[in-house]
């Protein structure tokens, strides 16, 4: 282009960037022969130059789950109305991949870096460095030992109100299914159910504590097959997960077992699932919009600011327990 124009390469940069120093009509000649070439600017290589790419990494364990999709589609229209273009990763809940994405972000040069973590992330090392390199704010699935801002939901008293409910309701013998103990969102909604417990007079009956690495439909299915072959079976189930909610609630039907009269049955998400599903059920609402707005808003802000230590905190949003058939009888 310098040279159809006779024009050094820095005047046709400052006119493909509409710099003021550039006449209008030398600006309307470069920009109307770059069109004519199909000219596209290689914006990495204007990051590395700037220092600045205004894109921003993200890296969640499934895209395919209804809640983290929510939270993407947030990230993506915030981001795009402050001027950031997004780059996906999954990493399958892979500790491996987790790590290589961290590098791969690093090397494309985003700004910033938004995270959730795997379920089997241990070893928070790989995290540490990328946020000694660039802003970095986890959200959803987060880790005490990491300390940047993190947006969460607050996980243990969700699960307290609805354990909590189902005492209400007239239940005592009530059964959790959940992941081990290495899961932070877990753990968290473990103790809420704890919490539930102990408050109100209910002796932790350790046969209804079920923990598994998938908590998953078809988990779901085979756990809640396992409690109703208790002698002393439990008079509800909380599952952390909605699907392994329905998949309670599919074992139960199978064995004519009425809900929520027998058994009840709490899940977490309010996913469209929870409303297909009959009897319709009881959940925690997860504020996905929410959480991607605040991500991006937080992550934003320590780009601009260039420090991501200084202001870093934790957000908490509240839930609410959305009440349906599954442990409510009309009246």
């Amino acid at each position: 282009m310098a040279q159809i124009l006779s024009l050094s390469t820095s005047t046709i940069s400052r006119a493909l960037n509409d710099h003021p120093d550039i006449s209008p009509a030398t600006t309307k000649s470069v920009q109307d022969l770059a069109k004519k070439l199909n000219y596209m600017p290689n914006i990495f290589a204007k990051g590395f130059r700037l220092h600045k790419t205004n894109i921003i990494g993200v890296i969640v364990p499934n895209i395919t789950s209804y809640f983290t999709s929510t939270i993407l589609k947030e990230i993506l229209l915030q981001s795009e109305m402050k001027g950031y273009r997004v780059i996906i990763s999954e990493s399958n809940n892979d500790i491996a991949r987790e790590k290589e994405m961290l590098l791969t972000m690093l090397q494309f040069g985003v700004d910033g870096i938004l995270m959730s973590l795997s379920k089997n992330t241990k070893d928070v090392d790989p995290i540490l460095y990328a946020l000694n390199q660039k802003p970095l704010v986890l959200f959803d699935k987060v880790s005490n030992k990491v300390p940047c801002t993190q947006i969460i939901i607050n996980g243990e008293e969700a699960a307290f109100n609805a354990v909590e409910h189902l005492i209400n309701i007239g239940k005592k013998r009530i059964a959790i299914i959940k992941e081990f103990e290495h899961s932070y969102n877990s753990e968290k909604r473990f103790q809420g159910y704890l919490r539930a417990l102990k408050t109100h007079n209910i002796p932790i009956d350790e046969k209804l504590i079920l923990s598994t690495d998938d908590i998953s439909l078809n988990k779901g299915k085979m756990l809640a097959s396992q409690l109703i072959s208790l002698k002393e079976r439990p008079d509800a189930i909380f599952s952390i997960t909605d699907a392994a909610a329905v998949g309670v609630i599919q074992t139960l039907k199978k064995f004519n077992i009425t809900i929520p009269e027998e058994i009840a049955v709490v899940g977490f998400s309010n996913s469209l699932i929870s409303t297909i599903v009959e009897p319709n059920l009881t959940t925690t609402d997860q504020p996905g919009k929410r959480i991607g707005e605040l991500a991006v808003d937080y992550l934003i802000r320590e780009i601009q600011e260039h420090n991501s230590y200084a202001n870093s905190k934790t957000i908490e949003i509240k839930t609410n327990l959305i009440i349906r058939a599954s442990t409510f009888l009309p009246i």
